[in-house]
């Protein structure tokens, strides 16, 4: 993807649209230019492709947009190594006046709704397999401190798989080793622990996985899963 080809398309769909230049988010809906495209390669902003095309950025293509959000988290943790912890977001927008304050990410959601987002942007997206891992090993240690606010975390407990039979069961719980002593009671064949993800979000992580895996759903929270996606599941320790 050259710059010059993303100027040609900018030029192109703003004179489309009365004259007016597209924001990144329409424009990637009217071209297939992801915001990966041209983040951090040729402009750091939109608004700066924007001028460079020859137009005058409106309000809306200069505010950051979620999905530039998670571009700008994307490109940090891959410049520390890890998924940054609030502090490390504050010091970058100190040193880095085109960083976003911490503050905005709030709006993004919880540390583990933030933590979804750039996993599912990740996996729509070819070439992120390194931010999948940092997601899936770093965050848990880091997340004590990812924010200096009053602590909010909720009890931690645990999204699980069991596999019993041919089928695999995805619930949570907030004492692993009694729920899975319940079901053993509760089924006709031995159910084995596969894995358990750590979590201060039980029922969202529970219905992350639900949702992901909802085609492979076969009755309640019992699933017919793939070896991949079993594998999947198990590569993740804290969400």
């Amino acid at each position: 993807m050259t710059k010059q080809h993303i100027l040609d398309e900018i030029k192109r769909t703003a004179n489309a649209n009365a004259g007016i230049p597209l924001g990144f988010r329409r424009f990637f809906d009217e071209t297939g230019i992801k915001v990966s495209d041209w983040s951090g390669k040729y402009w750091v902003r939109w608004s700066e492709a924007v001028i460079e095309a020859g137009y005058t950025p409106n309000q809306k293509t200069q505010a950051f947009d979620d999905e530039l959000l998670i571009v700008k988290l994307i490109s940090l943790s891959r410049e520390l190594g890890h998924f940054p912890v609030n502090n490390e977001l504050r010091m970058k927008s100190r040193n880095d006046s085109e960083f976003p304050d911490s503050t905005t990410f709030r709006r993004l959601g919880s540390k583990s709704q933030l933590v979804s987002k750039v996993v599912e942007y990740c996996r729509a997206h070819e070439g992120f397999e390194d931010v999948l891992a940092m997601c899936g090993t770093n965050i848990e240690s880091d997340s004590a401190n990812f924010s200096d606010e009053k602590d909010d975390i909720g009890e931690v407990g645990f999204v699980y798989l069991l596999k019993s039979g041919g089928f695999y069961k995805i619930g949570k719980s907030n004492a692993f080793g009694r729920r899975e002593r319940e079901l053993q009671i509760q089924l006709p064949e031995k159910a084995n622990m596969v894995h358990q993800i750590k979590t201060d979000d039980p029922a969202g992580i529970e219905n992350y996985w639900h949702r992901r895996f909802e085609s492979r759903r076969k009755n309640g929270e019992w699933f017919d899963l793939s070896a991949s996606e079993v594998k999947a599941f198990k590569r993740r320790k804290f969400m």
